[in-house]
């Protein structure tokens, strides 16, 4: 049996354990970055085999200098235990991608590099660091706290960082692409014509749903910086604009991921815009939106820890939050419309349908 000593020891190993964790955690994203780096995910996915060995990947690795590749298996083996990789020991010394290895595949469907990359963007990573200091000064984010200025003036004086920014936005829209042209999601879009995609950026949702319902004429508007000079076609369109100042009129108008950029306030004032801009609720009229619900998946605990970490972004960056579904709820009454429904789960976020 033990005594209270003892356990007072392993209590104190397991938090000293824990806490070299936390420690240490910066090198996670900065080892994943360095294999999208060297092309690892892309090397794994192209190989005409499943298992690649050691030896092969690394005669692919582009540009490695000679003296460094026995660090590679070092590199390999931290991968791994993030669960980027499979380890084939009996296939020798083997790998291959899991799952979220395949997220990072560069132009995947699906992929979540270029969100990745976008996370470690200095820009990013640096409004983070000033979290200390926001806290004590009277700035409304640790964003303005370290550059000045709002996100989204940074964006539109800084072309390299909104690049990468769109990129991210882009490459997280090709898979919320496919799940709302899959049949859980695909009902959504049944007997409309119109539909104007509010902040669409370079378009992928929008030309993956154009591409899916032909007969569904889709609206891209973003502001003029985000739009340049892309042209549409066939039943695709892009405007730039202003959303708090005008929406195209349309059945239906498509918000991803775009309230949770805004206080209660200006998200109020957008969600009258869009019901200035759709018709009745009997005539089909709705806005679809496609955002975090709080908390809505409370069994998946990396979920809800993913939408605190979330939540805390969008605070320190925007100035806004993730909303439960009660704040939801609020926002659409306040906006005058008559009533909402959760259609579904998108893993992180959730698809939401409201009717004026």
């Amino acid at each position: 049996m033990l005594n209270n000593s003892n356990i007072c020891a392993n209590q104190l190993i397991e938090a000293e354990a824990q806490s070299w964790d936390h420690i240490l955690s910066y090198l996670r994203p900065s080892c994943i970055k360095c294999a999208i780096q060297l092309g690892i995910p892309d090397i794994l996915h192209k190989n005409p085999n499943p298992i690649m060995s050691l030896s092969n990947l690394i005669a692919a690795l582009p540009n490695l200098n000679p003296s460094k590749i026995t660090f590679i298996p070092i590199l390999m083996r931290v991968l791994v235990d993030f669960g980027l990789f499979n380890y084939h020991q009996q296939q020798g010394d083997g790998y291959s991608l899991t799952s979220v290895g395949r997220l990072l595949v560069e132009n995947d469907l699906s992929a979540k590099r270029s969100f990745f990359l976008f996370a470690q963007h200095l820009v990013v990573l640096n409004t983070a660091a000033y979290m200390g200091d926001w806290l004590r000064d009277d700035l409304s984010t640790a964003f303005e706290t370290a550059y000045g200025k709002s996100h989204w003036d940074y964006c539109a004086e800084e072309p390299e960082f909104n690049g990468v920014f769109n990129d991210a936005m882009a490459g997280d829209s090709r898979l919320i692409s496919n799940l709302l042209i899959s049949d859980c999601c695909a009902g959504v879009f049944e007997g409309l014509t119109s539909l104007v995609d509010i902040g669409g950026g370079t378009g992928a949702v929008a030309m993956a749903i154009a591409g899916a319902f032909q007969r569904l004429k889709c609206i891209v508007l973003d502001l003029p910086h985000v739009i340049g000079d892309r042209k549409g076609s066939g039943n695709l369109e892009f405007v730039a604009g202003n959303m708090f100042d005008k929406i195209p009129h349309a059945n239906a108008i498509l918000l991803k991921w775009i309230l949770h950029n805004w206080s209660d306030e200006n998200c109020v004032k957008l969600l009258k815009k869009c019901k200035e801009s759709i018709p009745s609720k009997e005539n089909g009229g709705k806005v679809i939106i496609i955002d975090m619900v709080m908390e809505d998946n409370c069994s998946n605990g990396q979920l809800v820890q993913s939408q605190h970490l979330m939540d805390l972004l969008m605070r320190i960056t925007h100035a806004s939050k993730e909303r439960t579904e009660k704040e939801w709820e609020k926002l659409f009454l306040d906006a005058g419309f008559s009533g909402y429904k959760i259609i579904t789960s998108l893993g992180l976020r959730s698809l939401i349908e409201i009717y004026p």
